[in-house]
């Protein structure tokens, strides 16, 4: 009766276990085994590999363990010492040349792919060019071959090698998409690459994946992945450079924004901040943690360092007037 209320016990241990791993799909965009791109798939491939190595090595240890405890159970009247096994050299090398044989066939393709994803991008014609450096805390993205830089939203076609070209400007940071693939590290005065072809289209979360200092997880971001068409309508509109309010961009001038921030086709050409040409097409503000919305960004121009701590970006003391006449100018930047 005591052995059946153990097990009852245990059962109702594993039941949040056993329904946790039913939520696998409650939040999809994090999800590393729901690959879109190559890079994503290979690195999905090898812990596939490991996964059944291990659930075959784990179903052969507990059959013959329960038949061990089966076959040579005490039975009433055994007084006889089980035949020992120590220094059997046979089974020794057996149990040492097993474990080595199965290290050997999850090795080969783990290294593979390690040097197939390290080495340097192979130049492509239609490869698309897109530098990505970390900030503390946001992403700066520069497309040089399509004359645009944005920040914190990255635009992609599906379909279309990209190499992504990785650094920082200043601590180290850790690029991830979990469906495209990364934790690939940024570092200071380095440069490391990905290079992919994603082939599903959508809009993929992303985060920085290495601690790098106090607003860490508030260093998000977005991809999104379009049709090839759609990327170059997107990226044609990029290339003009929106027209701000007169009224609205000289209180951006004289509260100071400028000193950080860049407008194209303007006096504004800050390099300390995010760039602002096209921000009012943005979907999320202050890297990925806001959405772009008027009163989001009311709160963040109030008092930064309450969202973000740590953040870079002074509190500029502005008045509500000021804050409603910066906020119509930056919305307006489309």
């Amino acid at each position: 009766m005591r052995d059946r209320f153990i097990c009852i016990q245990l059962l109702v241990c594993l039941l949040p276990l056993l329904a946790g791993s039913c939520a696998g799909d409650a939040m999809p965009e994090w999800s590393t085994i729901q690959p879109v791109s190559d890079f994503a798939r290979q690195t999905l491939d090898v812990y596939t590999n490991i996964f059944w190595w291990v659930l075959g090595i784990f179903v052969v240890v507990e059959l013959v363990l329960v038949f061990t405890l089966w076959r040579f159970r005490r039975r009433e009247g055994d007084s006889d010492v089980p035949e020992q096994v120590h220094g059997h050299t046979l089974l020794e090398i057996g149990w040492t040349i097993a474990p080595a044989m199965i290290l050997f066939f999850i090795a080969i393709p783990t290294v593979e792919t390690i040097f197939r994803q390290q080495a340097p991008p192979i130049a492509a014609d239609d490869a698309l060019e897109v530098v990505i450096v970390g900030h503390q805390w946001w992403w700066e993205i520069v497309y040089p071959d399509l004359e645009v830089e944005t920040a914190n939203e990255i635009h992609l076609p599906s379909g279309r090698k990209v190499h992504l070209s990785l650094t920082s400007a200043d601590v180290i940071h850790s690029f991830w998409v979990p469906r495209l693939g990364g934790k690939r590290d940024l570092n200071p005065g380095d440069e490391n690459t990905i290079s992919l072809i994603i082939d599903s289209t959508g809009v993929y979360e992303g985060q920085c994946a290495e601690f790098c200092g106090t607003s860490h997880a508030n260093m998000r971001l977005k991809v999104f992945v379009d049709e090839p068409e759609s990327f170059r309508a997107w990226a044609a509109s990029q290339r003009v450079p929106a027209v701000p309010d007169s009224a609205g961009f000289q209180t951006f001038l004289v509260s100071g924004c400028a000193a950080c921030h860049a407008i194209d086709g303007t006096p504004a050409q800050g390099r300390v901040g995010p760039e602002l040409t096209h921000f009012g097409s943005r979907t999320t503000l202050a890297a990925g943690i806001l959405p772009n919305t008027p009163a989001a960004l009311a709160g963040w121009l109030r008092d930064p360092d309450s969202i973000k701590p740590g953040a870079l970006m002074p509190d500029l003391n502005l008045n509500e007037e000021r804050i409603s006449t910066l906020v119509g100018f930056l919305e307006g930047l489309k």
